[in-house]
C-alpha cells in the first residue's frame, strides 16, 4: 500500500484499468520483509508486522499469551461462583460486574491514555492484571471462597483492562508503517479469538486437574510476557499536535474533547454507526439456549456449539487474512463486511439443520473479523495521535456496550413474537441498515487508505 500523499504509477499503455478497490501487486513487493511472492497469492495472513520490528513481535505475542491466560481466569471464576453459590444468577453478575467498569472506565482510560507516556501506562495497567490474578490464586491456595471478593476481582481487572486497551491499541501505529496496519490488526484478531476459544478450553482442563488456584497462577505467570513486551518498548508519549482546528487537540486531553473530533468527524463515526447496525441489529446469542432445544432438540452442548462458531469464524478470518493488505477502499470493505454479518444471520434463522446453521455463524464471524480489521485501521491512520487513545475508549464502549443492546433487543422480540422473526429479521434489518448508511455517507464509500481522512 503506497504512503499517503504518493500517486500509484502509471498503468501501462495495453495494461487493463487498475482494481478501484485492491492495491497494485507491485506496492506489495515494496513493504520490507514481505518477500517476492505477488500479494494476489497471498491467502494466510501477513506476518510482515512481526518479522520487520521485534518491539511489535513481543508486544502481540505477550498479549496472544496473556488473552489465553485471561480466558482461562474467566472461565474459572465463573465456575468457582457456582461452585459456591450453586446460582446461575449469581454467575450471571459476574458479567455485569465486568461490563460496567468497562464501560465507564474505557472512555477515561482513553484520555489517560492521550495525557501519560503510554508504555507506562500499559505496563502499570498490565502489571495491575497480574497482581489481580495473583491474589486470586493466593485466596484460592488460602481457602478463602467468598463471592464478593471475587466480584471485586473481576471489577478491578474490568478497569485495569480499560486503561490498558486504549494504550497499547494506540502504541500500533508508532510501531507501524501505515500500509502494514491491517496486517497488523488482522493478527490482533488471530489474539483475542485465541483467547476466547483456547483460554476456557485450558481453564477447563487445568481447573479440573488442578483446582482454581492452578488456572490462576497459571494466568498470573503469563502476564509476564506482556509485561516483558511493554517493558522494551520506547517512551511512547502522545505526540499532541497544534492544529486549532482539531476539537480536542492540545496538551489537556479530555474525555469530551474526543467526543467533539468524533462528532466533526463523519469518516470515523461511521465506523461506529455501521458496527452499531450488526451489534444491535443482528446478535442472536441471547437466544441461543433456546433455539439450541427448539431447533435442534439440542442441550447445553449444542448452546455451545453456537456459541463457538461464529469466533471460529472470526478465527480463520484472521488466520485468511493476507488478501486485507491490498484493499484500501476501507469504508467499501467495512459496509460489505457488515451486509454479509446480517445476511448470514438472517441465513442461520432461516435453517434447521445444525451443521449449516453453525456453517452461517461461521460466515458471520469470518466477516465480522473483515469488518474489524477495517475499522480499527481507520481509527489507527486517519486519527491524529494525541486523539488515538479517546477514540480506542470510545471503540472499547461501542464493542463492550453494543452486543449487550444486541442481547436485549433479539430476546425482546423473540418474546413478542418468536426467535426466528427476531434472529431473520434482525438480520434483513442490518443489511438494509448499513446500505442506508452508505447511501447517505458518499465519503465514507470514497475513503482511501492511501490518503485516511477522518
Amino acid at each position: 500500500m503506497t504512503t499517503s500523499g504518493t500517486p500509484n504509477p502509471a498503468p501501462a499503455p495495453d495494461a487493463p484499468e487498475p482494481d478501484p478497490v485492491a492495491e497494485s501487486d507491485s506496492v506489495a513487493e515494496r513493504v520490507p520483509g514481505a518477500g517476492s511472492e505477488p500479494a494476489r497469492r497471498r491467502i494466510l495472513a501477513d506476518l510482515t508486522p512481526l518479522r520487520v520490528s521485534a518491539d511489535y513481535r513481543r508486544l502481540w505475542f505477550g498479549n496472544t499469551v496473556s488473552w489465553i491466560g485471561q480466558g482461562m481466569t474467566t472461565l474459572a471464576i465463573s465456575l468457582q461462583v457456582y461452585d459456591i453459590t450453586r446460582s446461575t444468577f449469581s454467575v450471571g453478575l459476574v458479567g455485569l460486574f465486568s461490563l460496567v467498569p468497562l464501560v465507564v472506565f474505557g472512555l477515561y482510560g482513553g484520555a489517560v491514555a492521550d495525557t501519560v507516556d503510554r508504555r507506562k501506562l500499559g505496563l502499570a495497567s498490565a502489571t495491575g492484571l497480574a497482581v489481580l490474578s495473583a491474589a486470586l490464586a493466593t485466596a484460592a491456595f488460602a481457602g478463602f471462597h467468598r463471592v464478593w471478593f471475587l466480584y471485586a476481582v473481576v471489577a478491578l481487572q474490568a478497569v485495569c483492562a480499560a486503561l490498558n486497551a486504549p494504550a497499547r491499541s494506540a502504541m500500533i501505529p508508532r510501531l507501524l508503517p501505515a500500509e502494514q496496519l491491517p496486517a497488523a490488526n488482522a493478527l490482533s484478531s488471530v489474539t483475542t479469538t485465541s483467547g476466547m476459544l483456547i483460554g476456557p478450553m485450558l481453564g477447563g482442563l487445568i481447573v479440573g486437574y488442578g483446582g482454581y488456584q492452578a488456572a490462576y497462577l497459571v494466568d498470573a505467570v503469563a502476564f509476564w510476557a506482556a509485561l516483558y513486551a511493554m517493558w522494551r518498548l520506547p517512551a511512547m508519549l502522545p505526540d499532541h499536535g497544534t492544529d486549532r482546528d482539531d476539537p480536542g487537540s492540545g496538551k489537556r486531553a479530555s474525555v469530551l474533547g474526543g467526543l467533539r473530533f468524533l462528532a466533526t468527524r463523519p469518516n470515523i463515526r461511521m465506523t461506529f454507526f455501521s458496527d452499531f447496525c450488526a451489534m444491535i441489529l443482528a446478535h442472536p446469542r441471547a437466544l441461543f439456549p433456546a433455539i439450541a432445544v427448539l431447533w435442534y432438540g439440542g442441550d447445553a452442548r449444542t448452546t455451545g456449539l453456537l456459541v463457538a462458531a461464529p469466533a471460529v469464524g472470526a478465527l480463520l478470518g484472521g488466520v485468511f487474512s493476507g488478501w486485507q493488505g491490498r484493499i484500501r477502499r476501507h469504508g467499501v470493505a467495512i459496509l460489505l463486511a457488515v451486509a454479509a454479518w446480517g445476511l448470514a444471520i438472517a441465513a442461520f434463522g432461516l435453517t434447521r439443520n445444525l451443521w449449516l446453521g453453525l456453517f452461517f455463524l461461521a460466515l458471520a464471524g469470518y466477516a465480522d473479523t473483515v469488518s474489524m480489521v477495517y475499522r480499527s485501521t481507520m481509527l489507527q491512520a486517519a486519527v491524529p495521535d494525541e486523539l488515538r487513545g479517546r477514540l480506542q475508549g470510545v471503540f472499547i464502549v461501542v464493542v463492550a456496550g453494543g452486543p449487550r443492546l444486541g442481547d436485549f433487543l433479539a430476546g425482546s422480540v423473540a418474546g413478542l413474537t418468536s426467535p426466528a422473526v427476531a434472529i431473520t429479521g434482525g438480520g434483513i434489518a442490518c443489511a438494509l441498515a448499513v446500505g442506508l448508511l452508505g447511501l447517505r455517507a458518499r465519503g465514507f464509500v470514497r475513503y482511501d487508505a492511501r490518503q485516511p481522512t477522518p
